[in-house]
C-alpha cells in the first residue's frame, strides 16, 4: 500500500494499520483487508480514479437503509477511496445457506418502488448502468438495459455486426415475450456466487451491487446463468413469492441477454456462443 493511501486511511480511522492483505475482487479498484491497532478489520477499496467509488457507497448504504441484505456498513467514501466494514465469511454456498439466500432476496424484492430505475444512475462491474426512472418495464428493458448494452458492446469492438444487428430487431420485439410486472422491485443486481458470504451455514454478507428497481425475475434470471445457485434456493425463495413457470421456460433466457453482454463487453468473445443461443431459441 502506498505511504500516502495508508496515511489518509490512519487519519480517517484514527488507528494504525498494522497490516494489509489483498482480497479477491479489484475489477475496478484495489481491493484490501485492513488490519487496525485496535484489533479491528475493515476492508479498503483504493481507486485509480477512473471510476467514482462514492456510486458503491451509495448503493451500499441504500441497501443497508432498505432491506435485511446483511452489506457491509460504510465507514468513509471518495471518488478513490472506499472503507468499509469487513464481513467474515466464504462464498461457499450449501444447501442451508441457499435457503436464507433465498429467503433474504424475497424479501429485498418486496420493497417497491413507483418507477423503475432508481433516482441515479449506477454501474454493473466496471460498466455504466442508466436508471433514468421509468413507469413502464419493457421499455425500461428495451432501452436502457437491452439496447444501450448493445450500444457498449459495440463500441468497445466486442460485438459482431451480425449479432447486433439480430440483437436490435428483438428489442423490437420484446412485448411479445415480457410482461408489465404488478410493481417495480427492488433488486440487488449482481448477485452471484463471490458475492455472498457465508458463515456457519448462513448468508453473513453481500457485497457488490449494482442496483436499481426493476422487474425481480431479471434478477433471479441471473442467478440461473453460468453455474447457478441450486435448487434450494428457487425452493426456498418460492416459499415466499411464486415464479411464473414461464419465468424458467422463456423469460429468464431473455434478461440473460443483459449480463452476457456486459461479459462480452468485459471479458471478449467467450461469451458471444450463449448470446447466439439465446436468440436462435426465439427464432431471431
Amino acid at each position: 500500500m502506498q505511504a500516502e493511501i495508508k496515511g489518509k486511511i490512519e487519519k480517517i480511522t484514527g488507528r494504525s494499520i498494522l497490516a494489509t492483505q489483498p482480497l479477491a475482487g479489484g475489477m475496478i479498484s484495489q481491493v484490501l483487508r485492513i488490519d487496525q491497532s485496535d484489533g479491528e478489520s475493515l476492508v479498503a477499496k483504493v481507486g485509480d480514479g477512473s471510476h467514482d467509488l462514492r456510486i458503491e457507497g451509495f448503493m451500499l448504504r441504500y441497501l443497508r437503509l432498505h432491506t435485511q441484505l446483511p452489506v457491509p456498513s460504510v465507514i468513509h467514501e471518495a471518488q478513490d477511496l472506499l472503507l468499509m466494514e469487513y464481513i467474515a465469511g466464504e462464498s461457499r454456498l450449501d444447501d442451508a445457506s441457499l435457503r436464507h439466500l433465498g429467503v433474504l432476496l424475497a424479501s429485498c424484492h418486496r420493497v417497491a418502488a413507483s418507477s423503475y430505475g432508481l433516482e441515479r444512475d449506477t454501474l454493473t462491474g466496471p460498466l455504466h448502468q442508466p436508471n433514468t426512472p421509468s413507469h413502464a418495464w419493457i421499455p425500461f428493458f428495451r432501452e436502457q438495459r437491452l439496447r444501450y448494452m448493445i450500444g457498449v458492446a459495440r463500441n468497445a469492438g466486442q460485438l459482431p455486426g451480425e449479432l447486433e444487428s439480430r440483437l436490435l430487431k428483438f428489442a423490437d420485439a420484446l412485448g411479445s415475450y415480457l410482461i408489465e410486472p404488478g410493481q417495480p422491485a427492488l433488486i440487488h443486481g449482481d448477485m452471484w456466487r463471490t458475492n455472498v458470504l457465508v458463515r456457519d451455514g448462513q448468508v453473513c454478507g453481500i457485497i457488490d451491487p449494482a442496483l436499481y428497481f426493476a422487474h425481480h425475475e431479471i434478477e433471479l434470471a441471473y442467478m440461473t446463468l453460468f453455474d447457478g445457485v441450486g435448487e434450494a434456493f428457487f425452493v426456498a425463495y418460492q416459499e415466499q413469492t411464486a415464479i411464473d413457470a414461464d419465468f424458467f421456460r422463456v423469460r429468464r433466457h431473455i434478461y440473460n441477454l443483459y449480463p452476457l453482454l456486459v461479459h462480452v463487453t468485459i471479458f471478449g468473445a467467450k461469451y458471444l456462443p450463449p448470446l447466439h443461443e439465446s436468440l436462435a431459441r426465439f427464432g431471431f
